[in-house]
């Protein structure tokens, strides 16, 4: 993870904005880092992006005017991750599968128990972890960035609306649709695992 410090500015505006920014900036740069991964899937990539997000946002300081510091940062990183992908490969159409997971499958999605974690249980939650995180990379880019911000970042409607420039109701839109394919993502293994198991039979 990059370094607070490393965004220090020195004698490049006065105190008071450098205090102002530390504390309401750079409390959300985990989660700057966080979108930043998901929206290039590429660590290396994700970290030029946030140091270079993070400048332009203390640069940018002095105009911020909104009422949240984290989606006007998320909001900067987004613009960012676009401007460095589109530098390192050129600009990726995106091609978007409806999915026909049911809403019943989705909300089965939350009814799992969360014991106390013994050794085997912390691997396999690793093992869970990856799992979901590859789901989530797997899905098209507009959907994964609104699950990204929603249910990782736990931003309001309106403030995704803010990051992304979309109105509220494509903002829903793509979340209603991004659940749906990160639940097929994750049940696709299970349901495979089972028809094999069947077929063996």
């Amino acid at each position: 993870m990059i370094a607070p410090s490393v965004f220090t500015p020195k004698r490049v505006a006065g105190d008071g904005q450098v205090q102002q920014f530390h504390a309401l900036i750079l409390p959300h740069l985990d989660a700057a880092y966080n979108l930043a991964r998901y929206l290039t899937r590429d660590p290396d990539l994700s970290d030029d992006v946030v140091q270079d997000a993070m400048v332009r946002a203390f640069r940018a300081f002095a105009q911020f005017r909104g009422d949240s510091p984290r989606a006007w940062l998320l909001a900067i990183v987004r613009n960012c991750c676009r401007t460095a992908q589109a530098s390192a490969r050129g600009a990726m159409s995106l091609v978007v599968h409806e999915s026909s997971l049911s809403e019943k499958a989705v909300s089965q999605l939350g009814n799992h128990a969360d014991p106390s974690p013994s050794p085997e249980d912390m691997v396999m939650r690793e093992a869970d972890a990856r799992g979901v995180r590859a789901a989530i990379e797997a899905i098209p880019e507009p959907f994964r960035e609104a699950i990204v911000l929603r249910e990782l970042e736990e931003l309001s409607y309106v403030e995704i609306a803010e990051v992304t420039g979309v109105p509220i109701g494509t903002v829903m839109s793509r979340l209603a649709r991004g659940r749906a394919m990160l639940a097929n993502e994750l049940l696709a293994p299970a349901k495979a695992a089972d028809e094999q198991t069947r077929s063996s039979k």
